[in-house]
């Protein structure tokens, strides 16, 4: 199918996540993303350990081209490059980028229709030159509070504000691609790790506000809801199970083999039944250890419950509505294994947008096919 951002061009010159995950993005709804890599390659290429999966994931899509923007030849071919771009992406430090004159004021006064997605630690303001990496955020914001028991901060298990810090440079690209189409004009996106993070802590920033009340970490919260925890079966395998309505509450309850609760004069009205959780829970946690797992989870699910396993992210690879048709995208990798990997989490017409090309590309492997078509612009 045709993708909206067919024959929209985007020069990606970034590193480690948030930078590549916004070319990706860009990439998976139909752009061409030409990644600007260094001599050696990005170092991403080769990290291993919980770095292993950066740069196959969010590099998917695009081309290579081998840059040594230190040198003058190679600024002349960015500066080629950049004459035929819509959207030029970058997340390096301000400073660097000046003195390139690859700063947002510079490029924009050379090249007026562009936009430049800058994927920065901060927006502007006093933090705006500081660095910033995801964990940093996690711990300036509370997200590391709100995760880990009190006394013990603990980020979350992804790189979920790079990620995102990378969709709304996008979003913010599609707006400013929509917005060019009236007035002509280019513009600067910028997004933040930090005020990223700061949205995903909103809500309980709001509590605040209105309440006066601080939540506690997740792990020690008042709960709104009358089961909404993890037990273990008889096979020894951990379940999620809730129950937040008063119907999943009987459907629990009759799936556990405990009608008895139903007829409880405490346990009549949702309030109750929170209110009971403290005694209600070990008879529920009974009920759970002397079922199997399997049997168990297979009763939940068909009485429309809020079940689920404590699946490890290797087991998403065996899990039957990941690998339906189109819920994961095969990718080459050039020199290395290949791999697959989810796409965007949105369909469109019931298909979700894949690129042409979802496969990594080795080392520069489009230099010399850019770099050629490109127009000769006159050398200072």
């Amino acid at each position: 199918m045709k993708l909206p951002l067919d024959g929209i061009r985007v020069v990606e010159m970034s590193h480690m996540v948030m930078g590549p995950s916004c070319g990706m993005f860009l990439a998976f709804l139909g752009a061409e993303v030409i990644k600007i890599e260094p001599p050696e390659g990005d170092k991403t290429r080769n990290l291993t350990g919980m770095g292993a999966g950066f740069f196959p994931t969010f590099n998917r899509g695009k081309k290579s081209v081998v840059l040594d923007i230190k040198a003058p030849e190679g600024r002349a071919d960015l500066e080629r490059l950049l004459a035929t771009a819509d959207v030029f992406v970058e997340n390096f430090r301000s400073e660097s980028l000046a003195r390139m004159g690859l700063d947002p004021d510079s490029l924009r006064r050379r090249f007026p229709r562009l936009i430049v997605a800058s994927c920065k630690g901060f927006l502007e303001g006093p933090y705006e030159n500081r660095a910033a990496m995801d964990e940093l955020v996690q711990m300036m914001t509370g997200m590391a509070y709100m995760t880990g028991p009190t006394g013990r901060p603990l980020r979350i298990g992804s790189s979920a504000n790079d990620i995102m810090g990378g969709l709304f440079a996008a979003y913010g690209v599609l707006g400013q691609i929509i917005a060019r189409g009236r007035d002509g004009h280019g513009s600067v996106v910028r997004s933040g790790l930090f005020e990223n993070c700061l949205l995903l802590v909103a809500q309980h920033m709001v509590q605040f506000d209105i309440e006066g009340t601080e939540s506690p970490p997740m792990p020690e919260r008042v709960f709104s809801w009358p089961v909404y925890d993890i037990f273990q079966t008889r096979d020894g395998r951990q379940i999620f199970l809730g129950a937040v309505t008063e119907t999943q509450w009987a459907a629990l309850c009759r799936v556990l083999g405990l009608e008895a609760l139903l007829s409880d004069p405490r346990l009549q009205t949702r309030p109750d039944q929170i209110a009971a959780r403290s005694w209600t829970l070990p008879v529920v946690a009974e009920a759970v250890a002397a079922r199997d797992y399997a049997n168990l989870l297979a009763a939940c699910d068909a009485a429309g419950l809020l079940c689920s396993p404590i699946a490890r992210p290797a087991e998403m690879y065996d899990d039957p509505h990941v690998t339906r048709p189109g819920g994961l995208i095969q990718s080459r990798y050039a020199d290395k294994k290949d791999f697959r990997a989810p796409g965007l989490p949105f369909s469109v017409d019931g298909t979700s947008p894949v690129p042409a090309d979802a496969d990594l590309p080795s080392v520069g492997q489009h230099t010399a096919e850019v770099l050629s078509a490109l127009p000769q612009m006159e050398r200072a």
